[in-house]
């Protein structure tokens, strides 16, 4: 019986993997509508959105920061809810409030735009430190919590922030609480001249965003959310994840390492992306492509060390460089 069940277990996980693989390439053709010149970027988006994480898109205005969070939730059919942060704004402006009913003498709960499948955290850092930590609940737990009242998310639940380098007038530095709690975080820098040249044609009449569909189910991503986790990854590859992780923490320009929540990230990212490309198994390189991504936003940079202008994604590169790569091991 065993030997017969070992066959089947493959097979479907094969499928499952299959799964993974065509939802990617659905939206990411679909997204490529609307963002131009930007694949890498755009395939990043869809690994977080793959792995139930939350993405902190950091970058200048103008390059399409916002217009990705809008395709990304339109190409998959999900509820979608933006929140434009200000300074003025208040915690429950974001999770929402009770308000007194005078015909039913009881108070009733107004949700917040925190209560959406997909929500656009737009210039997160323009609000204060203390509204920006309304969202911590939601972030990690799945949920908000309102004058004693739990209130759940709903499923697939994604926080796709954006926000403009620290040192634009009028932003706040997110705590280092919240910015643990985003999976992974994604630069989209300039695009080159022929990629905006495309995107001047592309818009002269009208956005393309106004003609985007919906290319997949919202059960087809859960299906592939699950697959996944199904994803193997040897004890080689997860030492390795360690001791890049462990690595950040000792480094000499380095005040805080990573977290352990850095090194379940990286690990998920990871069969996420071995999924994308149609495989069932995890191999050194994934790791590698995703460090930076999933680690860099998760260290503070010495003192002496950012005299030198030595940021944390250069630290990432020369751990990269210094820690050494298993053999990978397939089953």
């Amino acid at each position: 019986m065993s030997n017969h069940s070992q066959p089947t277990r493959r097979s479907n996980e094969n499928t499952s993997i299959r799964i993974v693989a065509e939802v990617t390439e659905r939206i990411a053709q679909n997204v490529g509508q609307v963002i131009i010149g930007k694949r890498n970027e755009v395939r990043l988006a869809i690994l977080g959105l793959l792995c139930r994480g939350h993405i902190l898109i950091e970058d200048i205005p103008g390059v399409g920061k916002t217009m990705m969070a809008r395709a990304l939730a339109k190409a998959i059919g999900c509820s979608f809810n933006r929140i434009q942060f200000t300074p003025d704004m208040l915690p429950s402006d974001i999770t929402g409030v009770s308000i007194y009913n005078q015909r039913s003498n009881e108070f009733e709960f107004r949700p917040g735009p925190i209560m959406a499948q997909i929500v656009l955290a737009d210039e997160i850092n323009r609000a204060t430190p203390k509204t920006q930590s309304a969202l911590l609940e939601a972030m990690e737990e799945h949920q908000v919590t309102v004058e004693g009242v739990t209130y759940l998310m709903e499923n697939p639940f994604m926080i796709l922030a954006t926000q403009n380098p620290i040192e634009y007038e009028g932003t706040f530095p997110l705590p280092e609480a919240q910015l643990d709690r985003f999976m992974i975080r994604i630069q989209m820098g300039y695009p080159a001249p022929a990629e905006e040249i495309t995107i001047l044609s592309a818009q002269q009449y009208q956005h393309p965003i106004v003609n985007l569909q919906q290319v997949i189910a919202v059960e087809d991503l859960i299906r592939a959310q699950t697959a996944v986790h199904h994803v193997y990854v040897a004890e080689e590859i997860k030492q390795y994840i360690i001791n890049l992780v462990n690595a950040t923490r000792a480094h000499s320009d380095v005040y805080l390492g990573s977290s352990p929540r850095g090194s379940l990230s990286l690990f998920r990212t990871s069969q996420a992306r071995a999924a994308m490309a149609g495989r069932d198994y995890v191999v050194p390189d994934d790791v590698k492509a995703l460090a930076d991504v999933a680690l860099a936003h998760r260290i503070i940079v010495g003192p002496s060390a950012r005299i030198k202008d030595i940021t944390s994604r250069v630290i990432v590169q020369d751990i990269l460089m210094t820690t050494p790569v298993p053999g990978a091991s397939v089953r």
